[in-house]
């Protein structure tokens, strides 16, 4: 059985900066593989969850994603791995809250609400939508459809967002902010799950269900299709407004930047008649520009650039075509400030 924080001892975690991996779920080894990637060592021991960096000054600690832009916003803890999908929920609940603030007059309350986390870049993985689905062979066709009906979701707050804008659009309601009006009661029904939401609507629990999609084939598989999609998300590095130390999340920002990097790009190496250099630019411009070194050979230079790995198969035909030879096509592990 797995044992729990405790046995780190708090004074372990006091000169080092917090980082919030998400503990499980479809994130977790993509997270770990940037890690790894980003030369963060660490060791688990018995999925404990904190773990201390072993070459640098940090503390990984390991959350339910869900939880995460919580602890980030709260300060916490400085850093943290999580979907886009998370962070605009946790948004959307502080927006409840302060609206619910507002009403009963608790404006001191209010102005300790918490400080917020920054988005600092897209991981590039995890990528899913947020989506209002509803059962294929059923009667709805739109979002508005839904309005005063039952709706499953793990994503409350997001979803009585999405369904108080509706019902405004559908009362000739004009608010500026597409935002909620403090003290509209929402005529459609939110229900909150927190596990297998698709089987929501096979099971009469629900009418439509506002869930994740990746793949859609779990969506397929239970009989639903989507309507509309609410969010767009992908695993995001978010930080607090206030880390304890800005230097260390900048150092580990640019690592993992770095290591996003490489995984995009690849080094092509060519050599080709400098006559052909301008025609040889806009195949490959690189991220900020190609090197350029001359040859021996008189007319001849070698060139050195970034390509997509998605565009150097075509890139290299082209090349051809405009007289290069010699084209070689390398990895790159890890690269910075590209």
């Amino acid at each position: 059985m797995a044992q729990g924080p405790e046995l780190i001892s708090l004074q372990s975690l006091e000169s080092r900066l917090l980082f919030a991996v998400p503990k499980k779920g479809r994130l977790l080894q993509a997270a770990l593989n940037l890690l790894e990637g980003a030369d963060i060592q660490f060791r688990r021991e018995n999925r404990l969850d904190i773990a201390l960096v072993k070459n640098l000054p940090i503390a990984l600690i390991f959350l339910p994603a869900a939880d995460i832009p919580t602890f980030v916003g709260e300060g916490r803890v400085d850093l943290g791995i999580t979907g886009y999908d998370q962070v605009k929920e946790h948004d959307a609940g502080v927006r409840a809250v302060a609206r619910a603030r507002r009403m009963s007059g608790d404006l001191e309350a209010e102005r300790k609400k918490p400080q917020g986390c920054e988005t600092v870049m897209d991981l590039g993985f995890g990528a899913c939508k947020l989506q209002v689905q509803v059962p294929a062979k059923g009667q709805y066709v739109e979002g508005k459809d839904l309005i005063g009906k039952n709706i499953g979701t793990s994503f409350v707050h997001l979803a009585e967002e999405y369904f108080a804008r509706l019902e405004l659009e559908q009362d000739g309601i004009t608010n500026g902010d597409a935002s909620p009006v403090d003290g509209r009661k929402l005529r459609t029904k939110i229900i909150e799950l927190s596990g297998s939401v698709e089987a929501a609507c096979a099971l009469g629990v629900a009418d439509g269900i506002v869930d994740l999609v990746e793949s859609g084939e779990t969506m397929k598989a239970a009989g639903l299709k989507a309507i509309d999609t609410v969010v767009e998300s992908s695993a995001i590095l978010i930080k607090s407004k206030a880390p304890s130390n800005p230097e260390m999340v900048d150092l580990i920002a640019s690592r993992i930047g770095g290591v996003i990097t490489a995984q995009k790009y690849v080094l092509c190496q060519y050599n080709i008649p400098r006559a052909s250099l301008p025609e040889a630019k806009e195949i490959t411009p690189g991220k900020r520009a190609p090197t350029v070194t001359t040859l021996e050979e008189e007319g001849w230079v070698a060139v050195s650039v970034m390509v997509e790995k998605k565009k150097i198969a075509p890139a290299m035909d082209r090349l051809t075509q405009a007289g290069a030879t010699d084209i070689l096509v390398l990895d790159i592990h890890n690269t910075r400030n590209s």
